[in-house]
């Protein structure tokens, strides 16, 4: 039997995003209701957004990844958090860090949509060391990330 406790998000609530893209502009959109993993472990995430993800592990493989509201089992949920940096009327950066709550290093592969942009990119991601939090920067203004293929590394 599977049971869900009352603290699973299911999908992310509508909101509208709004970033500095420059000095002059600002870019905005309504983000709709909408699941956080668009496939199996594929997680979308905004700017703004903080999310803990419960995971399953089997072996040596993540089974399985949700989004809760709060962490119940810190030893196998990975917290997130993306946001821009701006100063002045402009981005400094784009910052996305990532806490590994495991014993061993942990990496996932990502592609990212640039505001202005016209198709996904990948981004190139570093391992994140055992019960540490890694830290990916861009100069881009990143409009949202796809995280996936979570694994770990030697």
């Amino acid at each position: 039997m599977i049971c869900y406790s009352q603290n699973q998000k299911i999908d992310r609530e509508p909101f509208k995003l709004e970033l500095v893209a420059n000095a002059d502009n600002n870019y905005s959109v309504n983000i709709p209701k909408s699941p956080y993993f668009v496939k199996e472990k594929v997680l979308q995430i905004y700017p703004g957004e903080e999310l803990n993800i419960e995971t399953e592990i089997k072996g040596d493989t993540i089974y399985s990844m949700r989004i809760v509201d709060k962490v119940a089992f810190p030893d196998k949920t990975i917290k997130l958090k993306f946001l821009q940096n701006v100063t002045d009327r402009k981005n400094t950066l784009m910052m996305l860090s990532v806490v590994n709550p495991f014993d061993r290093k942990l990496i996932y592969d990502a592609m990212i949509y640039t505001v202005g942009g016209q198709q996904w990119s990948p981004t190139s991601i570093i391992p994140i060391q055992p019960k540490l939090a890694g830290y990916e920067t861009w100069p881009d203004v990143i409009a949202t990330m796809a995280l996936e293929k979570w694994r770990f590394t030697k």
